[in-house]
Formats: C-alpha cells, sequence, structure tokens
C-alpha cells in the first residue's frame, strides 16, 4: 500500500487531532447524590466566557490541611475521575475537581488552549472559595490534566500553590502523539510526517522549567504502555527547584495511587505534609515583617 493510501486513510482515525488526546464524555458515570458524600456543584467561567462544571469535597476534619485541585485525564470526565483523588477528603484535603469544555457539562469542545483557561480558571475558582486557604493549594494532574496543570500554572494559575503532583504525564503533544501513531500499523510508516499534525506550542516541555519555586513531584509507572515513563523523566529533568521522581515498578498507568496504593498513598500524604510545613516555616511570624 502505497504512503498516500495509508495517510488518506488514517485520516479519520486522527478525528481532526483532537481525538488523539481529548475523549469527552457527557455521561455521569457516578451519581454523587447517591453516594451521599459532602460535596456540592460549582459553575464558574472561564477567560473567554465559556461555562464550566466542577464540584467541591470539603474535608474531612477541620480546619482543612489544605486544597487539592484535580487535573483529570483524557477521557470520561470528573464524574469518575474524581475517584483517583476523593481518597485525600478522608485525609484532610478539599478536593476541587472539574470538566475542561467538552467534558461532563461544561460548555463547548475540546482543545488544547481551551483547557489550559479552564486550568486557569479552576485554579482561581478554587482561591475563591470561602472554605479554602487560598494560599494552601496544591496541585495534582494526571496524564494529559498533568501536562495541562502545567501549561495553566506556567501562564498563569500559580497564585498560592504550596505543591505540584503530576502523574503519568507526557512532555510533549507531538511525541506522544508519535508513540500513538507507531502503535497502530495503519499509521505506523506515517508516524514521523502524521504527528506534525499536532502543536507543540503548548507543550508541557516549553513550561515545566516555568513552573512557581515549590516542590514538585513527578511520579510514572515503569511498564506505562500510554506514556512511556522517558515523558515524566524529561519533564523531571528540565524541571527546577525541589524536585522529586518516583518510578513505580511494575506500574502502568496512574497506577500508583490506586493498583498501588498501600505504598504510595502515604508516601504522598508525607510528601504533602512536608511540602506544606515547609511553606509556613519560611513564613515570618506574625507582626514581623520579613527583611
Amino acid at each position: 500500500m502505497s504512503n498516500r493510501r495509508v495517510f488518506l486513510l488514517a485520516l479519520p482515525l486522527l478525528g481532526g487531532c483532537t481525538g488523539l488526546f481529548f475523549q469527552p464524555s457527557r455521561r455521569a458515570y457516578t451519581n454523587l447524590d447517591a453516594l451521599k458524600i459532602d460535596f456540592r456543584e460549582a459553575r464558574f467561567t472561564s477567560a473567554d466566557g465559556m461555562r464550566l462544571t466542577g464540584a467541591f469535597f470539603p474535608a474531612s476534619t477541620k480546619p482543612a490541611k489544605g486544597t487539592v485541585v484535580h487535573f483529570h485525564g483524557n477521557a470520561e470526565n470528573m464524574t469518575s475521575h474524581f475517584l483517583f483523588a476523593y481518597w485525600l477528603v478522608k485525609e484532610g484535603y478539599n478536593l476541587f475537581v472539574f470538566d475542561y469544555r467538552g467534558y461532563g457539562t461544561s460548555e463547548g469542545r475540546p482543545s488544547v488552549s481551551g483547557a489550559v483557561e479552564d486550568g486557569i480558571a479552576a485554579l482561581r475558582y478554587a482561591r475563591s472559595l470561602p472554605e479554602v486557604d487560598p494560599a494552601k493549594i496544591i496541585v495534582f494532574g494526571q496524564s494529559l490534566g498533568g501536562a495541562l496543570a502545567v501549561d495553566a500554572l506556567a501562564l498563569g494559575g500559580a497564585d498560592g500553590v504550596r505543591a505540584i503532583v503530576l502523574e503519568s504525564t507526557f512532555s510533549s503533544f507531538r511525541s506522544v502523539a508519535r508513540d500513538k501513531l507507531s502503535s497502530l500499523w495503519l499509521t505506523w510508516p506515517l508516524q514521523w510526517p502524521l504527528s506534525f499534525l499536532f502543536s507543540d506550542s503548548l507543550s508541557p516541555m516549553k513550561f515545566v522549567d516555568r513552573l512557581p519555586p515549590v516542590p514538585i513531584l513527578f511520579v510514572h509507572g515503569d511498564t506505562d504502555a500510554i506514556v512511556p515513563y522517558g515523558h515524566g523523566k524529561a519533564l523531571f529533568d528540565k524541571a527546577h527547584g525541589s524536585k522529586e521522581f518516583w518510578l513505580v515498578p511494575g506500574g502502568g498507568h496512574t497506577e500508583a495511587f490506586t493498583r498501588f496504593r498501600q505504598e504510595y498513598r502515604p508516601k504522598l500524604l508525607e510528601f504533602l505534609r512536608k511540602a506544606l510545613a515547609a511553606e509556613e516555616k519560611s513564613q515570618p511570624p506574625p507582626g514581623i515583617e520579613p527583611r
């Protein structure tokens, strides 16, 4: 089969390019009301006026240790992905989850630039909530959500952020597209030329060294078949400041805090405790101005 024929057959698979990264659903995967847990729905707008949906889960203890803003992955919506982070509520953290445009009941259609703006808007909204200490924000991004979180933090959403957790995050839209294209027999011959259909202008590799100077944790499974761990290591190597890289032996995609939760949930809690404690120590006592 000629390269031209392969190219023409592959175009529908690319779904206008966005389909490789965004696989949204309008379906409600979990009925939060039926779970009888404490939460409230949030409505807020992105910079361009797009109306978005989120959910706020208050910490099980008061006052909250901090507030986790969760950037979810590329498929389904927040009604399934909140389960990756809800366990932190029982550990004393507020949790704010949200849907990018085109997901769940958020308006619009998905795009990388739009989702980054949505992330900035979500961080701004979370800081405004009455139960939230705006100086104790923790960002937890998984897979695509990690990439969007890096961009959102570097481009205006870093106020009050005290720790960043990036799990199974890719370093480049173009390179992870190439990984996916190489896994399909139909697109393997043209993985390089087809990958250039994807813009790298907002790839996290270009922004990871512009993250705020707070502790950053990179988590990646060494058998991740969706986003190979080399992506996470490349981001770690380029990031500045206080940083850690946890390679999860035998771990697949976003499995550290689910399949391997017995080991990695306590470690994450300790990482967050130290990050928040370090920030508190750096603040001057009341009534004393820093020099």
